[in-house]
């Protein structure tokens, strides 16, 4: 912790009369992320040097984990409106239209964030504080939280640390999600060395909500004179600094100070703290009160508060004596702007708020499970932009709030994003000498060690669970039948090729796998992974990822309700990860009876192809195994909307037996991935026809290891999904048939399925040994 807020430091930040460099020698030696340019702007604006809470606050508040100085200008460019959308990018979490029931129009609320700093530098509290985190935001909506998911990209296994943080992140993921008792029904794994040194850690959550139930992270109109209530955990030393410590780069030599910065989880006080805030929406309901609510994150009471009031137009006093702290000596700063974790924050009117803090404090007995939890009132809502924070009968803080909250907005230098160069992929090679290769990959393998980690049943909601499908599913309302479905996606080797085209296609897969399923694509969110913005080149990246999402969400009418920007990925010494744009995608099903696994069901079934193979094999896993480049797959939006509408028409005409997303691997894996999902059942294997009937033009390696997105599905009656074919504009191509033989059969070579499933399940079989 910087020696600046010790008890004997001074009690102002000194910008005037010092120098641009001794300046920004103070600045690094207090640990700010602030430049010289924003520390003078503060005391032009103050008229007056700030103080010490002052500076880290604004140090907090202006940074780009809060601010999104750099790329705010940039999302304006994505899509956020239709018919699906209930609520947009306004607040911590988005919400999207699920389906009606016995008169009620139920919303899907869902959050995307990273934790990536944190989960680098403390691996298992990263990630559980990052699953904490992300519930909050869901829940501070006025929903039920009821799922998580978590897209995850670590280093190379084989590197010690690599493997530690790996481990450990799922550790602390499983840890926080099993003990609150939500289930994780989704998630994707990616490795490669260019993680090593920044693995990303990416958290979704959904809720689920009553439109006319909605609660708003702003103060109520007419809400002057309110109460401002904290609940739950005491704050500690913890977190203190997380938000500038995750928007700027990982220096190594900082891994010791930047242990501090990352929270400390306690998920089983957050699940009596969700237990209770479920009572509070009951009685804030029953009797028709508007509040407003929100989580504690990055910033803590004051960034938690300051936002509150300013996003409704008032101001704020804050008595930060009256916060509960768990030890007595505690610095004010680390009171105001610590981000301890499991903590939220109510603007109550006085009438209700006896009552609000005998359910947290009596009912449900906060004091009881962690020693100093509690709630109680910490300041008041004022008329007015002024936000006042008090200590021991001093005024520590007086700022404008427009100012503080505003931020500030840069418009960073891009260069043309350098694309990797074209190589000739082969064309054709035998099926034997790669598919076991293929299979083995670390981004096709079985994650079954890692998420069955996870309790992806838990709460009984759970209609598909992780492992059995390109989504989960839930069924989230008691005796209704709609269902939701979640995916997430994006690939970093598409990343390093060609950042708008990975955009492109993260959006079109995440898309596809809620198809997939039997869901109707309702709208995403997006977590933007990148390096340093400061250095052109990168921020080059970030710039083309913002326009592929921005124009495959308007192709596939698809639209963005939340989200999240990670930059700073990147270590001292200057290792930047892949770019790497990560898309969640929810889906709403009305029949939750119409849908379907990739397990193959039935001997003698056809199996089409949905789509069409390309030559193209850039960032493939084929591509990595050969050690070459290639060009990405191109996308033809009128070709997906079209199969989308046939796989949505087949699945409401009770047609699909199975179906399944072609992503990584191919074809070949996709379909050995359907059969190794019946071996528990009826085991089931497959003929394949000839590539030359069903790619024709397409060499084989692209044919059957080419990675253009396209969907293969087990039809029931094929007379009627013909037809439906051709009523849809849509491309299919008979492929081959199921067999009851415990086999791959390929170009007349005949793959014991036995053999391919050891190959594809023995990868990771030891991820959790040293």
């Amino acid at each position: 912790m910087p020696d600046l807020i010790s008890e004997s430091s001074p009690t102002t930040f000194a910008i005037g009369g010092r120098s641009d460099a001794q300046l920004q020698k103070a600045a690094h030696d207090a640990g700010l992320a602030l430049s010289v340019e924003e520390l003078r702007r503060i005391a032009q604006r103050l008229g007056r040097d700030p103080t010490i809470v002052e500076i880290y606050a604004f140090d907090a508040q202006w940074s780009e984990h809060c601010s999104y100085k750099s790329s705010r200008m940039y999302l304006r460019r994505l899509p956020t409106d239709g018919p699906t959308v209930m609520q947009g990018p306004q607040e911590d979490a988005g919400i999207l239209h699920l389906g009606t029931w016995r008169g009620e129009r139920y919303g899907i609320v869902i959050a995307h964030e990273s934790h990536n700093h944190p989960s680098q530098v403390v691996p298992f509290e990263g990630a559980a504080t990052g699953i904490g985190g992300i519930v909050r935001d869901v829940l501070c909506m006025g929903a039920t939280v009821i799922a998580v998911a978590d897209p995850l990209r670590f280093g190379d296994l084989s590197v010690e640390h690599s493997r530690y943080v790996a481990q450990s992140v799922v550790d602390g993921i499983a840890a926080y999600g099993n003990a609150i008792g939500v289930p994780n029904i989704a998630g994707d794994v990616y490795f490669d060395a260019a993680f090593n040194e920044n693995a990303l850690v990416n958290v979704v959550a959904l809720g689920l909500v009553k439109e006319g139930e909605i609660i708003h992270s702003r103060a109520p109109e007419g809400s002057a004179g309110w109460d401002i209530v904290l609940i739950g955990k005491a704050t500690d030393r913890s977190g203190f600094g997380g938000a500038s410590f995750s928007s700027l780069a990982l220096d190594a030599d900082d891994r010791d100070a930047n242990k501090g910065a990352v929270q400390v989880p306690d998920p089983f006080l957050k699940n009596v703290i969700m237990r209770a805030t479920y009572r509070v929406f009951d009685l804030l309901r029953s009797e028709g009160i508007e509040a407003g609510f929100k989580d504690l994150g990055a910033g803590g009471i004051v960034g938690c508060t300051a936002e509150l009031v300013a996003s409704g137009g008032y101001g704020a006093i804050i008595d930060l004596d009256r916060a509960p702290t768990a030890q007595w000596n505690l610095p004010a700063a680390v009171i105001a702007i610590g981000e301890t974790q499991e903590r939220l924050c109510w603007i109550l009117p006085p009438s209700v708020t006896p009552r609000v803090l005998a359910i947290y404090n009596e009912e449900f007995g906060l004091p009881m499970i962690s020693r100093g939890a509690r709630a109680a009132v910490i300041g008041t809502v004022t008329d007015g932009n002024e936000y006042i924070l008090q200590w021991e009968g001093r005024e520590l803080m007086r700022v404008p709030l427009d100012f503080f909250t505003g931020g500030v907005r840069y418009e960073r230098a891009a260069a043309q994003p350098v694309l990797s160069a074209e190589e000739e992929a082969p064309r054709n090679l035998e099926i034997a000498d790669v598919v076991e290769l293929v299979l083995g990959h670390h981004d096709v393998c079985s994650r079954q060690p890692i998420f069955s980690r996870y309790d992806g049943v838990v709460r009984g909601t759970t209609a598909i669970p992780p492992g059995y499908a390109d989504a989960g599913i839930i069924v989230p309302i008691p005796g209704a039948p709609l269902g939701c479905a979640l995916a997430v996606d994006g690939n970093p080797r598409y990343g390093k090729l060609d950042p708008r085209r990975a955009a492109e296609l993260a959006v079109c897969e995440a898309v596809r796998n809620v198809v997939a399923v039997g869901a109707t694509p309702a709208g995403l969110t997006d977590c933007l992974n990148f390096g340093n913005p400061e250095k052109p080149e990168h921020f080059a990246q970030f710039v083309a990822a913002v326009d592929g999402l921005a124009h495959a969400g308007r192709e596939l009418g698809t639209p963005y309700v939340s989200g999240n920007v990670s930059l700073y990925n990147e270590s001292a010494t200057g290792n930047a990860i892949p770019p790497s744009p990560i898309i969640a995608c929810v889906g709403t099903i009305a029949d939750i009876s119409k849908t379907a696994t990739c397990a193959l069901k039935r001997e003698g079934s056809p199996l089409y192809l949905v789509g069409r193979p390309q030559n193209a094999l850039g960032g493939s896993v084929l591509a990595a195994i050969l050690g070459i480049d290639g060009v990405l797959p191109s996308i033809d939006y009128a070709s997906l909307r079209a199969q989308i509408a046939l796989m949505l028409k087949a699945y409401d005409a009770n047609i699909i037996l199975a179906a399944h997303d072609v992503s990584d691997g191919g074809i070949v894996t996709a379909l050995a991935e359907m059969a190794f999902a019946a071996r528990s059942s009826a085991p089931l294997g497959i003929e394949l026809e000839p590539a030359s009937r069903w790619a024709p033009g397409i060499g084989t390696a692209g044919a059957y290891f080419g990675e253009a997105g396209a969907f293969i599905v087990e039809v029931e009656n094929e007379s009627r999904f013909n037809e439906l074919t051709l009523r849809n504009g849509a491309s299919a191509w008979r492929i081959g048939k199921t067999i009851r033989d415990a086999a791959l059969i390929v170009a007349n070579k005949r793959y014991s399925l036995e053999r391919l499933h050891n190959a594809w399940s023995a990868t990771l079989l030891d991820f959790y040994e040293d």
